[in-house]
């Protein structure tokens, strides 16, 4: 599902909530999770699990950076082990193995801290015949939420839902073939990057992710008591 009008979102938690709409069917569903992307992903993760009241975890995955460009996806890396690779990019760009191991290694590290940082250590939860909605504030070139949806995949989920505000159309394409649903809200043609399509678009600080989770945490615990 999703339209091309090409409007933009005020920020992030503007786009969560519009994105919450569109999942509505989805509100209060047994055996549903939201897992988000940290960090900008866990923002609007927030607003998808409050007004769906499901719960919300991060699923921690991170972009490996080509060596002499680091800001280009060579491939990605889920927390559960699972590498993605751009075998494009690793030949055009000549990246020896050694190269990637040590990119590997640092990703790992970053991984792990935060882990340590959002989780207090913890695994993920059992994922196991879940339905699994995946969100993040939009897809560029779509490394680390396919990595996220191949991770899910071994974890033997039910079903991925995938739930973005924006991506370009060949990556609505994509999704649309790897996952059971995806729910994207905007598919411009002229796309440059995820910031052009947000009036606000801030870097989100662990502090930030770390509020999100633990207000979705304490809202659905107090809801659940009060209605109990």
């Amino acid at each position: 599902m999703a339209k091309g009008d090409g409007s933009t979102f005020h920020d992030r938690r503007d786009a969560g909530r519009q994105l919450a709409r569109a999942l509505i069917g989805y509100k209060g569903a047994k055996d549903t999770i939201v897992l988000a992307l940290p960090r900008g992903g866990v923002v609007i993760g927030f607003e998808v699990s409050l007004l769906l009241r499901l719960p919300l975890d991060v699923l921690v995955v991170r972009k490996l950076g080509t060596p002499l460009n680091p800001e280009l996806a060579m491939g990605a890396l889920a927390e559960t082990g699972y590498r993605h690779l751009n075998t494009d990019v690793i030949n055009t760009y000549g990246v020896t193995v050694e190269q990637l191991e040590e990119e590997v290694g640092r990703q790992q590290q970053e991984i792990h801290r935060r882990i340590e940082t959002y989780r207090g250590g913890r695994p993920l939860p059992p994922l196991k015949g879940q339905t699994v909605i995946v969100v993040d504030d939009g897809i560029a070139t779509g490394a680390t939420f396919y990595a996220s949806l191949t991770a899910l995949r071994t974890a033997k989920v039910a079903r991925v839902v995938a739930a973005v505000p924006v991506a370009p159309p060949e990556a609505s394409r994509e999704l649309n073939r790897k996952v059971d649903e995806a729910v994207i809200l905007q598919t411009p043609e002229w796309f440059f990057g995820i910031s052009q399509f947000y009036e606000a678009f801030p870097q989100v600080e662990d502090e930030e992710v770390i509020a999100c989770l633990e207000t979705v945490r304490e809202t659905l615990s107090s809801g659940k008591r009060s209605s109990g």
